[in-house]
């Protein structure tokens, strides 16, 4: 048990800490990124050291459920959900994709498009793009595809099946559910905080706690199905609407 609490306690953690390295400590804010200086237009340029400690940190929180649990337990065995059940997680992971993605692009384009105009917002998208190299509309998208299709499928997959599945071992399922959401909120806290600066509890704060409702969502879609189906296609759809809105802010008016 302790030697499962203290991977527990790894993986709801790491995610968020190396948030803050490498959005924070190894990078230059992104207010001064978009900060003109001495007269002159700053250029926001690519960061190699933002970009290795992104990489390498997905890398080792990616591997590390599958490497605890074959040192632990053995190779992990497959679910064995039903058919029926894991066709209710995709109509209803669907069905809650579809709907937070269009509340994502009306909240968006009907309210907040232009008060993020004014703010300075899609300068400091842009200059965060440009860190990790995407200093294109091309490869925004492909990197896009990359985070809608795989990483959201990887997030699934660290966040449902490994650590809301063994901290259900421990406490009541609501315990569980309640947990692991805080833990996947908590990496978009600092996300947040470095896109609206100054902004912390009237954007970073709600925002983050809207991303710990899904979680909450997409772990009761994977207790009720047993399927990783259903919470990923979900998590897809909701990741392609947030990922437009990136689109718009960082390209959209250039």
């Amino acid at each position: 048990m302790r030697r499962d609490l203290a991977a527990l306690a790894f993986a709801m953690l790491f995610p968020t800490l190396m948030a803050w390295v490498y959005f924070v400590a190894l990078t230059p804010s992104a207010d001064d990124a978009a900060t003109p200086r001495h007269g002159d237009a700053a250029t926001p340029t690519r960061n190699p050291v933002f970009q290795a400690a992104y990489a390498g940190s997905k890398v080792v929180q990616f591997a590390f459920p599958l490497m605890y649990v074959w040192w632990a337990e053995g190779w992990p065995r497959r679910s064995a959900a039903g058919g029926r059940a894991r066709l209710r997680g995709v109509l209803e992971g669907t069905a809650f994709g579809l709907l937070v993605g269009a509340a994502t692009f009306g909240l968006y384009f009907g309210f907040l498009r232009g008060a993020l105009v004014r703010q300075g917002t899609p300068a400091r998208v842009h200059a965060k793009m440009m860190e990790f190299g995407l200093d294109s509309p091309g490869l925004f998208l492909l990197f896009g595809a990359f985070l809608c299709v795989l990483h959201s499928l990887m997030e699934e997959y660290y966040w449902r099946w490994f650590v809301f599945g063994r901290l259900r071992r421990y406490a009541p399922v609501g315990v569980a559910v309640l947990l692991s959401s805080l833990a996947f909120m908590a990496h978009h806290v600092v996300d947040l905080s470095v896109f609206f600066p100054g902004r912390f509890w009237q954007a970073a704060v709600p925002l983050s706690l809207g991303v710990a409702a899904g979680g909450a969502v997409w772990a009761w879609l994977y207790q009720r199905s047993g399927s990783l189906l259903g919470p990923w296609l979900s998590h897809l759809l909701i990741d392609t609407a947030i990922l437009a809105v990136g689109y718009d802010l960082a390209f959209g008016g250039r």
